[in-house]
Parts: C-alpha cells; sequence; structure tokens
C-alpha cells in the first residue's frame, strides 16, 4: 500500500469517527432539549457516519484490488475503480438531498403546529463547538486532498462543507431566538428553529442534486466506454 493510500485510508476513518461523535452528541441534545434543527444537524451526521463508513470500505476494496492489479487486466481494474467511487458519490448525493428532504417536510409541519420553544443557551453552546468542531475536520480533509484527490475523498470535504454550514444555521437560529427573547418578541421565538431549518435544507439540497448529476453523467461515460472497449480513467471528476 502506497503512502497516498495509507493517506486516504486514515483520513476516511477520520472523518467516520468525526461523524460518529457530532451524531450522537446532535441528536442526544437535540432530543434532550427538544430542538428540531440540533436533530437535524445530529441526523446529518448520522448519515454523514453511515457514508464515510460506506467510502471507507470501497476505498479499502479498491487498495485491495490493486495489490492484485497485476494479475488483473489494467483496462477492467481502471473502469470498475471508477465505477465503485462513482456509484459511492451517487449514494452520497441521494441520501443527502434525501435528508434535506426530510428536513425540509418537518419544519414546516411544526411551523403550522406553533413552532419549538427551545433553550437558546443550550442550542448556541451546541452551535459554537459543532462549527468549530466541522469547520476544523473540513479544513482538515481539504489541506491533505493534494495534486489528484480521489472522487471519494473529494465527496467526502464537500460533505463537511456542508455540516459545518448546517452547524452555522444552528448556531444563527438559536442567536435569532436569544434576540427575540430578549427583545420581547416571545411569540415569534418557537418559530426560528424551524425556520432556520428550512433555510439550510434548501440551502443544501443544491450540493448533493449537483453530485447526483455528475455522478449519473460519469456513470454514463463509463458504461459508454465499456461498450467502446476504449481506456476510462480511474479517478472521476465532480
Amino acid at each position: 500500500m502506497s503512502c497516498k493510500e495509507k493517506k486516504e485510508r486514515n483520513l476516511l476513518i477520520f472523518s467516520t469517527l468525526a461523524c460518529l461523535f457530532f451524531a450522537v452528541f446532535g441528536i442526544t441534545l437535540g432530543l434532550w432539549v427538544d430542538s428540531l434543527i440540533i436533530v437535524f444537524d445530529g441526523a446529518y451526521s448520522l448519515v454523514s457516519l453511515l457514508l464515510s463508513m460506506l467510502a471507507l470500505l470501497s476505498t479499502l476494496y479498491i487498495q485491495k484490488a490493486a495489490l492484485k492489479k497485476q494479475n488483473i487486466n489494467n483496462l477492467f481494474f481502471d473502469q470498475k475503480t471508477a465505477f465503485i467511487e462513482t456509484f459511492v458519490v451517487l449514494i452520497k448525493g441521494a441520501v443527502i438531498a434525501l435528508v434535506c428532504l426530510v428536513s425540509f417536510f418537518s419544519a414546516v409541519q411544526a411551523i403550522f403546529t406553533g413552532g419549538r420553544e427551545v433553550s437558546a443557551d443550550f442550542g448556541i453552546i451546541f452551535g459554537i463547538v459543532n462549527v468549530l468542531g466541522c469547520l476544523g475536520t473540513y479544513r482538515l480533509l481539504k489541506n491533505q486532498l493534494g495534486r489528484a484527490p480521489s472522487a471519494i475523498l473529494m465527496a467526502e470535504s464537500k460533505q463537511w462543507l456542508m455540516d459545518t454550514v448546517i452547524s452555522a444555521a444552528v448556531l444563527i437560529g438559536f442567536l435569532l431566538t436569544s434576540f427575540l427573547l430578549m427583545a420581547g418578541f416571545t411569540r415569534f421565538a418557537p418559530y426560528a428553529d424551524p425556520f432556520m431549518v428550512i433555510l439550510a435544507s434548501l440551502y443544501f439540497v443544491s450540493v448533493p442534486l449537483n453530485m447526483i448529476k455528475k455522478s449519473v453523467k460519469n456513470l454514463f461515460l463509463l458504461f459508454q466506454d465499456v461498450k467502446d472497449k476504449s481506456p476510462y480513467p480511474s479517478r472521476v471528476s465532480l
């Protein structure tokens, strides 16, 4: 296993462990304080955990197959690697888009049922911890991508970028709730939480949709190249 492959594997392991921490932290605190947006953040981290595990397993499989490459047709190996990477990115995009869709309708339902009263103090602390943690993880992955990163690792960094913005939306939502309470607009405070979920969902849905679009395009090109029996690169674009 090359140094680059070890580095990619270690980054995915680190990303998986970070997702586990933020998923448990977010869902536990969100259910405790009855905050939809904190649960949304934690649910996204839980989905990220499952996707990171999928990315890690796919990378380990590709690296294991690479050790036997000398006994495999190079064209077949490159096409198989490209297909696995593209399919993993496609799954990531589809699942993240589904999370955004479910969260959007849950927030709309909350608004029509009177909103949600949550503790702004707990939310602000959660938001600060998550923003710093997710941003730090994203910057670490981004700085370690290198000149020719795999599509899986690039998708992983985008996943953390989305988590960072979600966490920022959580923090802004609770700051807004705190401001409304201090200003005496207590009747509007319960709507800040689901409102921020709606904004975050609408903002994020374009990212997974773009991942799906490019993955489908790459899969089409891959199948076309297989049909034509022409070489296909083992790294796909995002």
